[in-house]
C-alpha cells in the first residue's frame, strides 16, 4: 500500500521543484544583468564601453580604479544590503500573518536609524559599532512589533497594524530630527545618512556586517520549517513538536540582525522588504521556504536595480537610493491596500 503512495507523491515534488526552478533562474539572470550595470553605469565621467574594457582588463587605469574602489564596493553592499531586508521583510510577513508587514513600515528600520543617530550624535565613526547599535536599535523596534500583535485585533488588522508602526516610525523620526538640532556636524552626517545610499561606502563597512550576516542566515535555516508550520496554527505547530514562543524569539533576533545590518550598509530604506516578498510570493504561494529562497536573489536584484536608476536619472548627480525605493515601493503598497482581498499567508 505504502509503494503507490509514494509514487503518487514524488512526481507532486519534482513538478514543485520545476515550478520553483523557472523563477529562481529567471531572477538569478535578472541579478546577474544588474549585477553587470552596477559596475559598468554610474555618474562619473567613465563610460560604459569604458568600464567594459576595464573589466576585460583592456581599459585604462582610471577606469579600473573607480570599478575596483567605488563600483565594486558599492555592488557588494546593494547586494547585501537588498539580502537582508528582502528576507527580513518575508519572516516578519509570515511571523504577523500580514502581507503589509516590513521593517521600514512597523518602525523596525526607524528604531535602527534613531539607534544609529544617537551613535553618531556622540562621535561614532567605526562601520563595527554603528552595526551594533544599529541592531540594537532594530531589536527593540521589532519587540514593539511583535508586542503590537499580541494586541487584541491589532495583529488580525493588517492596515490598523501598519498605522501603528507609521505612528512608532514617526515618532522616532521626530526625535532623530530633535537630535539634529543638538549638533551641526552630527546633523549633516544624519541628513545624509538617512535619505538612504549605499555610495561612498568602503570594502570595510562590507565586512563589518558580515559576521551578522553570515548568523542571520543560519537562524533563517532554523526557523524555515517551523515557521511554515505555524502557518497551519499555533496548535498545529505544537502538535508538530515546535515551540511558538521560541520560534517568534528566533525570528525577532534573526530581523533584528538583518535590518541592523542593512540601515548601516545603507541607512534606513523602506518599501524593499514589502515588494521583495510580494514579488517572490506572486511564484511560490504563501509557502515561506519557497518564499525565502526566492528573496535571495530577488532582493539584491531589486535594490541594484534601483542604485543604478539613482545613478541614471539624476546624472551627472545622484539621486538618493531611498527616493528610488519610495518611487518603487509605494505603487506596490497601494495595490495591496486596494486589492480585493490581501494574499494569504
Amino acid at each position: 500500500m505504502n509503494a503507490p503512495l509514494t509514487a503518487q507523491a514524488n512526481p507532486r515534488n519534482v513538478v514543485a521543484s520545476r515550478s520553483l526552478l523557472l523563477p529562481l533562474v529567471a531572477a538569478g539572470l535578472f541579478l546577474l544583468l544588474v549585477v553587470i550595470g552596477s559596475l559598468i553605469y554610474g555618474a562619473g565621467p567613465v563610460t560604459p564601453r569604458e568600464a567594459l574594457a576595464a573589466l576585460a582588463g583592456t581599459g585604462s587605469d582610471e577606469a579600473w580604479f573607480v570599478i575596483r574602489e567605488l563600483r565594486l564596493p558599492r555592488t557588494l553592499i546593494g547586494l547585501a544590503t537588498g539580502l537582508a531586508l528582502g528576507i527580513a521583510g518575508a519572516l516578519l510577513q509570515a511571523m504577523t500573518r500580514n502581507p503589509l508587514a516590513e521593517p521600514g513600515l512597523l518602525g523596525v528600520s526607524a528604531g535602527a536609524g534613531f539607534a544609529v543617530a544617537i551613535a553618531i550624535l556622540f562621535g561614532a565613526s567605526t562601520a563595527t559599532l554603528t552595526t551594533l547599535i544599529a541592531q540594537v536599535g532594530a531589536l527593540a523596534g521589532c519587540s514593539l512589533v511583535i508586542a503590537a500583535t499580541r494586541v487584541q485585533g491589532l495583529g488580525n488588522d493588517p492596515v490598523r497594524l501598519v498605522l501603528a508602526g507609521a505612528t512608532l516610525s514617526g515618532l522616532l523620526l521626530a526625535l532623530t530630527s530633535m537630535l539634529m538640532l543638538m549638533d551641526q556636524r552630527a546633523a549633516d552626517e544624519i541628513r545624509f545618512w538617512i535619505t538612504g545610499s549605499i555610495a561612498g561606502k568602503s570594502l570595510a563597512t562590507f565586512q563589518a556586517t558580515l559576521p551578522s550576516l553570515i548568523i542571520a542566515l543560519t537562524l533563517v535555516v532554523v526557523v524555515a520549517r517551523p515557521l511554515a508550520a505555524m502557518a497551519l496554527g499555533e496548535r498545529a505547530a505544537v502538535g508538530l513538536g515546535h515551540h511558538p514562543g521560541r520560534i517568534r524569539f528566533l525570528i525577532t533576533v534573526t530581523v533584528a540582525l538583518l535590518v541592523g545590518a542593512a540601515t548601516a550598509l545603507a541607512g534606513p530604506l523602506i518599501f524593499v522588504g514589502l515588494v521583495v516578498p510580494f514579488i517572490a510570493r506572486a511564484f511560490s504561494g504563501p509557502d515561506i521556504r519557497k518564499t525565502l529562497w526566492l528573496c535571495l536573489p530577488i532582493g539584491p536584484a531589486v535594490v541594484l536595480a534601483a542604485d543604478v536608476a539613482s545613478r541614471l536619472m539624476a546624472a551627472p548627480a545622484e539621486m538618493p537610493l531611498g527616493v528610488v525605493t519610495a518611487l518603487i515601493g509605494a505603487p506596490v503598497l497601494l495595490a495591496i491596500v486596494r486589492a480585493g482581498r490581501m494574499p494569504s499567508l
